[in-house]
């Protein structure tokens, strides 16, 4: 069985019995695997202890500790008395640590920020470095996960900012809202607390020291990269404008990378995808409020940036910018003339000189003088200074330019129409010398050979870069159109690249010809 079939499995036997908090089960096993801590935002009676108790049959031997704090808790109800055989004979300060949290595999803390100082400062200990200070000496405690739970945020001014960074994974959990899940609820008789996960899907703590090794040659690939960069921005630019800002520092970032390659090697691959991305949403906020505007930043980034920054199509871009910006500099060369134009009135109408010295009026319309043809007469108004019309006479062309002929008291007589001088930018088209060519081309076969290159690994990559992107076990199905959507825009760039160099040598290989 493969790793990802074996938590797969392992997974569906956790959410057994539970209903709507798969997402949190989710996250809870993959911080344990990672060595990390979770967060559990909710009121109480929703499931949250039943995670962590669920939690712990997912390793072998595991042992759970639950304990909910009050401001009275004292550290010998969380970390075991201290061991009256040691005071007395050896005059040394012990817990017997067996039965509580440090000898436990997943830990469930509710309440968690009315714990006092003391206690915070162990789990601090605990939490980031897997220690636990027994007097004399410091023991490495075996615990997967902690689950700490709350119905409320810690509150500020209180020195529990520590604690609250070293949550890594931050999840809402609420009743159950599907009316049929709840009717499983009231219907369902049996013991939502029996183990019934098979011994061969439990994780060893060989195997989870065997994983962690592998965890780390886990790669991030430039998208990956790219992507955490590009939202670390945008963060920091939403820090420096609001009253609320994020604040995540260097610490916690390495800790997303470490989860996110997590995420990739439990789906059995050897490098993080995009898709592994939308696992920050999680690990960003720090205020409900929050949420919405880091999930709208990481799916925009994804959408926007992914694949497009770690190709640098943006780059691409100019260089293909460039060498067609260099082609029409070389060899269309702008010229500057003067030219004699009709002068429109009123957009339709051309005023001929003197013809009011015949005729009321000195107005033919734009479209009369269009149809007229040479040694061909044919009717046309004259128009006064109104526009109203006058006259209707015969007239026909000149071969003399602006000038039309026009037949009054059997005479056929010349008129010129009014003119003025424009300049016109014309373009004169220069040969290239041969060795520009030599030079356009190597550009040429140059940029089409990577972006060929760019998309026969697209090509022989996406087959099983889409396979899996709709079966990650930790991310929505749904959250797979956004990278699909960024990838089919990368492929769509590159094509439009690539007929654009071509029109460009066409352009510079056929127009000049010997």
């Amino acid at each position: 069985m493969s790793r990802k079939k074996r938590i797969e499995t392992l997974l569906k036997g956790l959410f057994e019995g539970i209903y709507e908090k798969e997402e949190a089960l989710r996250l809870s096993l993959l911080t344990a695997i990672a060595g990390e801590s979770v967060f559990l935002l909710g009121p109480p009676g929703v499931a949250k202890s039943l995670i962590a108790r669920r939690l712990k049959y997912a390793f072998k031997d595991g042992k759970s500790f639950e304990y909910l704090m009050n401001k009275f808790s004292t550290p010998d109800e969380i970390f075991g008395p201290v061991s009256i055989k040691k005071l007395k004979d050896e005059d040394k300060f012990e817990r017997l640590t067996d039965k509580y949290m440090p000898g436990a595999t997943i830990v469930f803390l509710d309440e968690i920020w009315k714990a006092g100082p003391s206690i915070q400062n162990a789990l601090l200990t605990i939490i980031n470095e897997k220690i636990y200070r027994n007097g004399e000496q410091e023991i490495k405690v075996e615990i997967k996960g902690i689950i700490a739970a709350s119905n409320e945020l810690p509150p500020e001014n209180e020195g529990l900012e520590a604690l609250w960074d070293r949550f890594l994974i931050r999840n809402i959990i609420g009743e159950i809202q599907q009316s049929g899940n709840f009717v499983n609820l009231l219907t369902r008789t049996q013991d939502v607390y029996e183990d019934r996960i098979e011994q061969e899907l439990k994780i060893s703590n060989q195997e989870l020291y065997e994983w962690e090794q592998q965890i780390d040659k886990v790669s991030l690939p430039p998208e990956v990269i790219n992507t955490i960069q590009l939202v670390k921005h945008q963060l920091d630019s939403h820090d420096n404008e609001s009253s609320q800002p994020f604040r995540i520092y260097d610490r916690r970032w390495k800790k997303i990378a470490h989860l996110i390659r997590t995420s990739a090697f439990l789906n059995d691959r050897k490098e993080a995808d995009l898709m592994d991305c939308f696992l920050m949403v999680h690990m960003l906020w720090s205020q409900p409020n929050h949420i919405e505007k880091v999930q709208e930043i990481v799916a925009e980034t994804i959408r926007k940036h992914g694949y497009n920054v770690a190709l640098n199509l943006s780059g691409l871009r100019k260089e293909v910018q460039a060498i067609e910006q260099e082609v029409f500099a070389e060899t269309k060369i702008p010229h500057q003339t003067t030219v004699e134009e009709l002068y429109a009135v009123e957009r339709q109408y051309y005023e001929v000189l003197s013809l009011e010295s015949y005729l009321d009026g000195k107005y033919i319309k734009r479209s009369d003088l269009d149809k007229l043809q040479i040694e061909e007469q044919q009717t046309i108004g004259v128009y006064d200074e109104q526009f109203k019309l006058t006259y209707k006479v015969k007239a026909q062309r000149s071969k003399i330019p602006h000038h039309i002929e026009i037949t009054h008291n059997a005479q056929t007589l010349p008129f010129k129409l009014r003119t003025h001088k424009t300049e016109k930018q014309d373009i004169i088209y220069k040969k290239p010398h041969p060795l520009l060519r030599k030079y356009w081309n190597e550009q040429y076969e140059n940029l089409q050979n990577y972006i060929q290159t760019q998309l026969q690994k697209i090509d022989s990559d996406q087959p099983q870069a889409v396979a899996h992107l709709e079966n990650n076990l930790f991310v929505e199905a749904s959250l797979a159109k956004i990278v699909l959507s960024n990838l089919n825009d990368a492929i769509n760039t590159l094509n439009e690249l690539q007929l654009r160099l071509e029109k460009i040598k066409h352009y510079y290989e056929r127009e000049f010809q010997e």
